[in-house]
């Protein structure tokens, strides 16, 4: 009798989690210094990390959180301009102060000097619900940029070098600024961009930080998160991309929106143990507790997963999951938009609240973890599946996951899990990595990527199992017409310009 498989061991899942830096060493050696600042709809965060350019190996320096909710009021005079997915109100002036606050707390904690040590800063915001449309996210950008001027900033640290002349000294080595130039493509992927000049999704830069960043984090595993490539950040809402099998860069051919930890946000919010209203699943996760997976937490599961839909975006939407979408300019690019939803914009959010009284009261806490880890691992496979069926996710595609719904907990082994139903690899373990701070690390790449340094010997760019692509980098620019001049004359952009038509696909 063959006992194999009855003992077939669990896939391992691959978590991505780099050592600590040597703060020594972050003066004397050539690390390039990114602060990722983001509002999103629950946390506000600085995130620190410290490339070493030798390696292309990213540290997270320091990571300093706030509760976004606990933004100061409006005061007379000031307009709220936005809302975050629970009705916190946001005005331009309450932005960046906390964004100033919360950026230098974490250089302070970090004993660096915002002026001397930073070397660049990268700006993005989930808070997306109460926007009619993509494009005014570039107001809230320029509220973000504010905050970060207050705190200090110099304003050359938030826009592309416009030579050489405009890198340090000791970056100089790593930059190839006067043989290629920036054109919009981060970590090898050109952006979507509608015919207009309007996006195809609000949160779009959110899903081409948090790939970038997957496909950084992934260094210190052994999963190749190259393109083609399929992320999944998890945040309060949802966001990511697909991309393409192409050389020397790929396209976004799929794009990830909607709601994601507002779900589990959502069931939390009925226990009564967090506010009906701004609660989130952050206030009473506690890492030491074991959640049950019997029978009740799957028949619970069961219960919420039909509720939540996950589909292809309809054409008739202007929003999904509360994020603004514009499915005509998403056709007209071949990006095919995937969507997660409780009801119609939230609508049924509030009968995961009702689920989630009920089943606090009669099961407990460790049951009701359990139920939100097996909701998110099948909202996981879900995605994937329809990425299946539209076919733009095949068998080369690497997965990455990053975002608080995604990574906390054991769901990287219940995502896990869940993918190897789905038959789509042989090995699951070897095509899948869960990344933490994933946008963080992703700024570090856009930062560098902004100005022309990478590292050919540990490339992100180009194909998985491929070579460095830098030749075919050089041949693409040359037969495009393309010349290394100053880069303030290109259609590259900062992190503002993006959201304003300022960057264009080649």
């Amino acid at each position: 009798m063959n006992f194999g498989g009855l003992f077939k061991s669990k896939p391992k899942p691959r978590i991505a989690e780099s050592p600590p830096v040597n703060y020594l060493e972050l003066r004397t050696k050539p690390y390039y210094i990114v602060a990722s600042v983001e509002v999103g709809n629950t946390t506000t965060k600085s995130i620190l990390t410290a490339t070493d350019m030798n390696t292309g190996k990213t540290y997270i320096v320091n990571k300093t959180v706030k509760m976004t909710r606990d933004v100061r009021l409006p005061k007379p005079g000031e307009d709220v301009f936005a809302h975050t997915i629970n009705g916190t109100p946001l005005t331009k002036e309450s932005i960046a102060e906390l964004v100033r606050n919360t950026l230098v707390e974490s250089h302070e904690k970090a004993r660096l000097d915002i002026k001397t040590d930073l070397h660049f800063v990268v700006r993005s915001t989930g808070v997306v619900a109460e926007l009619d449309s993509p494009d005014q996210v570039g107001a809230f950008i320029q509220a973000l940029a504010q905050g970060c001027l207050m705190a200090g900033v110099p304003p050359r640290l938030m826009t592309p070098a416009m030579s050489i002349h405009n890198i340090l000294d000791k970056f100089k080595n790593y930059t190839l600024i006067e043989k290629l130039i920036f054109m919009g493509a981060v970590a090898s992927c050109f952006p979507p961009q509608g015919s207009t000049g309007v996006e195809v999704v609000a949160n779009e830069m959110e899903g081409e930080l948090a790939t970038a960043g997957i496909k950084e984090g992934s260094r210190w595993t052994d999963v190749d998160f190259r393109n083609p490539c399929l992320s999944m950040d998890f945040g309060t809402t949802l966001d990511g991309r697909v991309t393409s099998e192409e050389l020397p860069y790929a396209h976004t051919i799929g794009n990830l929106l909607g709601l994601a930890g507002a779900i589990p946000d959502a069931v939390v919010q009925g226990t009564g143990l967090v506010n009906k209203q701004t609660g989130a699943t952050l206030d009473i996760f506690d890492p030491k507790m074991k959640p049950e997976y019997g029978k009740d937490a799957k028949a619970y599961a069961d219960r919420i997963n039909e509720i939540i839909t996950i589909e292809k975006v309809p054409m008739s939407r202007n929003k999904y999951g509360l994020v603004p979408v514009c499915p005509d300019a998403a056709a007209q690019n071949n990006v095919v938009l995937i969507g997660c939803d409780a009801g119609v914009n939230g609508s049924d959010l509030p009968k995961l609240s009702e689920i989630g009284a009920e089943l606090y009261k009669s099961k407990g806490m460790k049951t009701l973890f359990g139920t939100l880890d097996l909701v998110c691992a099948r909202m996981a496979a879900r995605l994937v599946q329809v990425g299946m069926d539209e076919g733009i996710v095949t068998k080369n595609t690497a997965i990455g996951v990053t975002g608080r719904a995604g990574i906390s907990g054991n769901k990287p082994l219940l995502i896990l899990e869940e993918l190897e139903k789905l038959g789509l690899y042989d090995s699951p373990e070897k095509n899948v990595v869960f990344v933490d701070d994933g946008l963080a690390r992703g700024a570090a790449v856009m930062a560098r990527c902004m100005n022309s340094m990478g590292t050919p010997k540990n490339p992100l760019g180009g194909l998985r199992g491929g070579k460095c692509i830098l030749k075919e980098r050089m041949n693409y620019e040359a037969s495009k017409g393309s010349a290394p001049v100053p880069q303030a004359a290109q259609p590259g952009r900062d992190t503002q310009a993006y959201f304003q038509g300022g960057h264009k696909r080649a």
